[in-house]
């Protein structure tokens, strides 16, 4: 009986290590639209101030990406600083754009297109949150080359730590 409690709390361990959480990703890349890669919150804690990231892929048979528009929640206060604003690929090199930011939208118009088949993060300093709600979601859109057409490509949740 003793075994066999030791050999079934082992296999849970060894799953529950196994299976730790992860960022979610897209398994396939043949989509035509950009779309929310993943998000991360620092510290993962309850603190006022923090740090979130949003992942954003643009697929290989996608247009290029031109701009992104990031509407904020109302329950958070975004840095009026474009300084706290960081666009980067999956190689940490910065990506050139003209950031600005208008109450809780925040417009990102990129200097050249983002190609298909890249991957990049924009990274929010100082988010200043308030502890109401059950969590902060972003509402992502995106304009492409040859069109002034807002598209919406999904939002990011980030989960409110207790």
């Amino acid at each position: 009986m003793k075994k066999l409690l030791i050999y079934s709390a082992t296999l849970v361990l060894t799953s529950i290590a196994l299976l730790s959480p992860s960022y979610a990703t897209a398994n396939t890349d043949d989509g035509k639209v950009p779309h929310i890669d993943g998000n991360v919150q620092f510290p993962p804690t309850r603190w006022r101030i923090v740090r979130h990231t949003i992942r954003v892929h643009v697929p290989k048979n996608s247009k290029a990406l031109t701009e992104l528009s990031i509407n904020a929640p109302d329950t958070i206060t975004i840095s009026s600083d474009i300084k706290n604003i960081k666009i980067v690929d999956e190689k940490e090199q910065k990506i050139d754009a003209n950031i600005s930011v208008n109450g809780r939208n925040i417009q990102i118009a990129f200097a050249e297109p983002v190609a298909p088949n890249t991957k990049f993060n924009v990274e929010l300093k100082n988010v200043k949150r308030r502890l109401l709600g059950n969590g902060y979601i972003y509402q992502l859109t995106a304009k492409f080359v040859d069109s002034d057409a807002e598209i919406p490509i999904g939002v990011a949740q980030f989960r409110l730590y207790y």
